[in-house]
């Protein structure tokens, strides 16, 4: 079946993290990661810019830990006391705090779900996002960005890479859930985190000769996405993004100090190119 958007996206951001012993929030001086400043600006708030400047998206919503969030930054706080940015709590685990989130949010309306860390995410990505995945026809789909354009573009930076048969990809921290039967997919994430301290577990769920065929890179995507959605009951599928900075979230030092010199290269991209 083929999903129609009828309407704009609602949009979540995930802003939970490790706790305030993480040596990224540390280093920035903050009281928790989604106020650590990339090019002086928290990211959770340049998050925020992208989706409220991004056509396809109508609400925002934050899910995150009031106690270390709220009352931190005037600006995030006035967001959300006029309106503009609804608040949930945030939970346990990522995928409790999603679920959280899509519950106050109608069922009949597509939903985008991304992190806090996305420090790089531009109103550009996220339509582009939104549009393809409108088009796949699936109830839930994830952005992921070619590993090999990832690299050429930032040698210096290491980012997680799944490797399969055909192809090897990067997690861009973008989800579209676009129909009701999407809800299935965070119920299988749940159960995949219980699992996480339990390997045998986990192959249990995916199917042995799954994990066995991804082991020796003979699964290809398709093979996998297939049997995913046979595990989720929901058509899933994936939207190949365009920019490696989709790529390229804020968990780590390392990560930050990537985010902020890719920022300086395009500011400069920009000045020469305005000064010709």
């Amino acid at each position: 079946m083929t999903t129609t958007l009828t309407g704009t996206f609602n949009s979540i951001i995930l802003a939970g993290d490790r706790g305030p012993g993480d040596p990224l929030i540390k280093e920035a001086g903050v009281s928790c990661k989604a106020l650590v400043p990339v090019a002086g600006r928290p990211m959770v708030l340049r998050v925020l810019d992208a989706l409220g400047s991004a056509s396809c998206v109508g609400s925002c919503l934050v899910c995150g830990d009031s106690s270390r969030l709220r009352g931190q930054n005037a600006e995030l706080d006035a967001l959300i006391a006029g309106g503009s940015v609804r608040w949930v709590e945030n939970l346990a685990s990522p995928s409790l705090s999603a679920q959280a989130a899509l519950s106050v949010l109608p069922n009949d309306q597509p939903v985008l779900l991304t992190t806090a860390d996305h420090a790089l995410l531009t109103p550009q990505m996220v339509d582009f996002f939104c549009t393809q995945a409108v088009r796949t026809g699936c109830d839930v789909v994830a952005g992921v960005a070619r590993a090999d354009a990832v690299a050429a573009a930032f040698p210096e930076g290491r980012r997680t890479v799944t490797r399969l048969r055909d192809a090897g990809y990067c997690g861009c921290n973008l989800f579209a859930f676009l129909t009701p039967r999407a809800s299935h997919a965070v119920t299988f994430w749940r159960r995949v985190e219980e699992q996480r301290k339990h390997p045998l577990k986990i192959v249990k769920s995916l199917g042995f000769w799954a994990v066995l065929r991804y082991l020796l890179g003979r699964l290809t995507l398709d093979e996998g996405l297939e049997r995913m959605s046979a595990l989720m009951h929901a058509r899933a599928g994936v939207v190949w993004m365009p920019d490696p900075e989709a790529a390229v979230d804020v968990d780590k030092l390392d990560d930050w100090t990537l985010a902020e010199s890719i920022l300086v290269r395009q500011r400069q991209v920009s000045a020469e190119t305005a000064f010709h």
